[in-house]
């Protein structure tokens, strides 16, 4: 319990100015793009700033990152627009509360290290993508439904006061910071852009166009859905996706943390705070999220390094909701869609583009493949899934080119080959044709000083270059392999017949 309320451990000094002010600015800087990601997926803005401050709520007291900052964030919520608009936003809670099992569970079975196996071109094409899908969400805001519910874009003058008023904030969220950054650029877009609109009167989209917020507290609501296997066949896909996007986000998120405070956070208490946070969403009317990449920096700039920072913000949001409904309905549109724009220009890796010339042309592939599904599907646990297969199998190839033989004839008449590089299921068939039993003498010996068996193909093979040489009447034997290796070849004597040369004085990597 101590551990989980690190807020209230003395022992540990904590600067309470700083974690305020961190906290406020967190607050200002995660409202605009929780009501931006709720509004891009056609759900009440008050869904995402209920999903604002339960999950920066949760994750800030039992998270495994002290600094770290989670809420509505738009990886998780753009996975499931499909969703929203098929079967509705009854659907979505359920597909957020099964996600945060599912996160739970990756926690408690401690697999978050398996973040790590994602390489670094499938997170370029991913955060790409997501850049990518972002931009064009605020495209869309350009359009309007007319009274027939046909969809046209803006003309004339509202488009020209829709385009100068995005075009004024994003000029604002890119230069302010030039001059102070006491205050966070966003925030003051919004104000400015806001009072402009409000001073000259002018006709433009905001958010009460989009829908009416009547704020108060998160209320207690089941999911109000059909507790069957065909609502569970409709929900599982997106939960699954849901979860994985919000955790390798998450896990992201917090490495960069744990690089920028140089100190270490936990990734499986880090997934079953995330889990019970997305919970806590689909029980009180939150479109849950995920660790927010931009909010953190910014809490980490204002110095922020405990979790008090994280309870002010989402307290401050609970606040607003409660009490600044009115202000939040009168928010022009151009001033959170030239936000979020800022947003997307941001989160695409401008990196990636200039080293793209001395990239391997596998990792420029496997980047593009993912940016690519990931914008046309809005799938992100697909894409990163995919990502990662097609990284594995790049790395599969170029290692079974690595096998190497080097062959020799002792002074006794016995044939040597000596392995080098892995023996597994890509490199088996190079592997084969390296040997000719019908010209080798009666003595073979395959030394593995420089290989490891990896794997059933490994096993397979050599089982059958056993045969082949014991169809010719001679003898293959197996040497110098290592323990693990031993041991796989017995857990497999039952499908597999070899010799093994008995080395007594010679063992490797000796199980520990």
């Amino acid at each position: 319990m101590r551990n989980a309320l690190q807020i209230f451990d003395f022992s540990k000094k904590i600067d309470y100015k700083n974690e305020l002010l961190a906290g406020f600015t967190v607050a200002m800087t995660m409202i605009p793009e929780s009501l931006s990601f709720a509004i891009l997926a056609g759900l009440s803005p008050l869904t995402g700033l209920y999903a604002a401050f339960m999950m920066g709520l949760v994750t800030a007291v039992l998270g495994g990152r002290p600094g770290m900052v989670s809420g509505g964030a738009g990886a998780t919520i753009v996975v499931l627009i499909a969703l929203i608009k098929s079967h509705g936003v009854e659907y979505l809670f359920g597909a957020v509360v099964l996600a945060g099992i599912f996160q739970m569970l990756v926690g408690v079975f401690k697999l978050g290290k398996f973040v790590r196996l994602i390489p670094q071109p499938v997170m370029y094409g991913f955060l790409n993508g997501l850049a990518i899908i972002i931009f064009m969400a605020q495209i869309e805001q350009f359009k309007v439904v007319d009274a027939n519910g046909v969809v046209n874009w803006l003309q004339g003058t509202a488009l020209y006061i829709m385009g100068g008023l995005t075009a004024l904030t994003v000029a604002i969220v890119y230069f302010f910071p030039k001059l102070t950054k006491v205050v966070p650029a966003s925030l003051v877009a919004i104000i400015v852009v806001f009072g402009i609109v409000l001073v000259f009167n002018i006709n433009t989209k905001t958010v009460a166009d989009i829908a009416n917020i009547s704020g108060s507290l998160p209320n207690f609501h089941i999911p109000d859905i059909p507790f069957s296997l065909q609502t569970l066949k409709i929900i599982f896909p997106y939960a699954m996706v849901m979860a994985g996007v919000g955790l390798i986000e998450s896990l992201l998120t917090l490495s960069m943390v744990d690089e920028i405070t140089d100190s270490k956070g936990s990734a499986n208490k880090e997934s079953v705070a995330q889990g019970l946070a997305n919970i806590t969403n689909g029980f009180f009317g939150g479109m849950g999220g995920c660790a927010m990449v931009a909010q953190t920096l910014v809490n980490l700039n204002a110095g922020s390094r405990a979790r008090l920072s994280g309870i002010i913000a989402s307290m401050t949001i609970l606040i607003i909701i409660l009490v600044g409904a009115p202000f939040i309905e009168k928010i022009p549109m151009a001033a959170l869609v030239g936000v979020m724009m800022v947003v997307a220009v941001s989160t695409f890796q401008w990196v990636s583009i200039r080293i793209v010339n001395k990239m391997p042309k596998s990792d420029i592939f496997v980047g593009i493949t993912v940016a690519v599904i990931t914008v046309v599907l809005h799938n992100l646990a697909l894409a990163v899934l995919v990502g990662v297969v097609i990284a594995a199998l790049v790395f599969a190839w170029d290692n079974a080119k690595r096998i190497r033989a080097r062959k020799f004839t002792d002074d006794s008449g016995v044939k040597h080959y000596e392995i080098s590089g892995p023996l597994f299921f890509g490199s088996v068939s190079a592997f084969s044709d390296k040997f000719n039993p019908a010209d080798d003498p009666n003595e073979v010996i395959v030394d593995f000083k420089e290989s490891r068996i990896v794997d059933m193909s490994a096993i397979d093979a050599l089982d059958k270059l056993s045969q082949r040489y014991s169809q010719v009447g001679k003898m293959l034997y197996l040497k110098h392999l290592s323990e693990d290796c031993r041991k796989m070849l017995k857990n497999a004597e039952a499908v597999i017949e070899v010799n093994i040369h008995e080395d007594p004085t010679y063992k490797v990597m000796p199980d520990k």
